[in-house]
């Protein structure tokens, strides 16, 4: 049985509280003959909302729980006593998550920040009770109004990763190595196609205590945008990103070209969302600890022109240059 451990994406249904009924009543107490009406109004149906959670980090929890209902509102009662209002509803769920009408496709919002809230179903109104309705009149009125349904909605979320930096590379290249030698991260590594199945975040910190979140994005291949690999699945975890890393492995142990895996990078970036190449990037040789590395830096500088931090996750070669390079970017008003 396959063991679900990460989802970025899936359907809820949030139901909100029905208000309560508003109530009937009359005082009849000694020495009040012309107590008049004393019903109390019903509580307002509780509602349902999602709260950005920076410990939270997939839609796992939902998927398994994919109905999220709220609490309903009491009646009134005599003596002008009001109605509990129904428990509210908190759906904590990762930042960067975007909430759309999973039947319609509309936009509905989305939270970003830590704390951030949205709310996603109204609790009803509570209704009236017959104290409202009494006139010089009318002075023992029996009308009352029922409380109000609340909102039923069918949701889909998306999670979209919020990070700094994201690590944009082909399988293999050595994305995952990479922010461990970067971060105190520890994202499975492996000597195979795939190792990593969902993005991780690193932090980079600094000795002045700032900090740069990095994404570890799983790779993409040539026709991601279609869904090719892993696909558009993780596509989108690069969208809030400010900055791209393009990681490339210089030395060809796949048997792939470098600048032919940074050409289709680029080619599948733009043709999933084109404005993401109008982000700033830099290329990041990784594997340079390796010997035929260097005959194919010097290829790849000539056919590109493009500026290259030359790194060896392995061994530790160039990292500092590239921590150093971030805090520049994102500190120092650099490239």
């Amino acid at each position: 049985m396959k063991t679900i451990t990460f989802v970025d994406r899936c359907k809820v249904q949030a139901i909100a509280g029905n208000g309560g009924d508003g109530c009937r009543a009359f005082r009849r107490e000694k020495y009040e003959p012309y107590g008049g009406p004393s019903g109390g109004d019903g509580g307002r149906g509780g509602s349902v909302t999602l709260r950005a959670d920076k410990n939270c980090a997939s839609l796992l929890d939902i998927y398994f729980q994919p109905l999220q209902r709220a609490g309903h509102g009491e009646p009134g009662r005599g003596k002008d006593q009001y109605g509990r209002h129904g428990a509210d509803r908190i759906v904590l769920v990762p930042m960067g998550t975007e909430v759309s009408d999973a039947e319609t496709g509309a936009w509905i919002g989305e939270v970003i920040a830590d704390g951030a809230e949205l709310l996603v179903a109204r609790g009803g109104k509570g209704g009236l009770g017959n104290r409202h309705f009494a006139t010089s009149s009318h002075q023992a009125p029996t009308e009352t109004t029922p409380g109000e349904r609340g909102e039923t909605k069918k949701l889909m979320l998306e999670m979209k990763t919020v990070a700094d930096v994201g690590l944009v590379g082909y399988p293999n290249a050595g994305k995952s190595s990479l922010l461990r030698a970067i971060s105190p991260a520890r994202p499975k590594v492996g000597a195979y196609p795939f190792t990593t199945l969902y993005p991780n975040i690193g932090t980079v910190e600094y000795e002045d205590y700032k900090r740069v979140r990095v994404a570890d994005i799983p790779g993409l291949l040539k026709g991601a945008h279609e869904g090719v690999g892993l696909g558009h699945a993780f596509l989108r975890h690069i969208e809030r990103t400010q900055f791209l890393l393009i990681v490339l492995d210089m030395a060809g142990t796949e048997g792939r070209n470098p600048v032919d895996d940074y050409r289709n990078l680029l080619e599948e970036l733009k043709l999933h969302r084109a404005e993401l190449l109008e982000r700033p990037r830099r290329v990041v040789a990784n594997k340079m600890d390796l010997p035929e590395a260097a005959e194919k830096l010097k290829e790849f500088k000539r056919r590109t022109k493009q500026k290259v931090l030359e790194v060896s996750a392995a061994t530790g070669l160039g990292i500092a240059e590239l921590k150093q390079a971030l805090y520049d970017h994102f500190f120092m008003g650099g490239e």
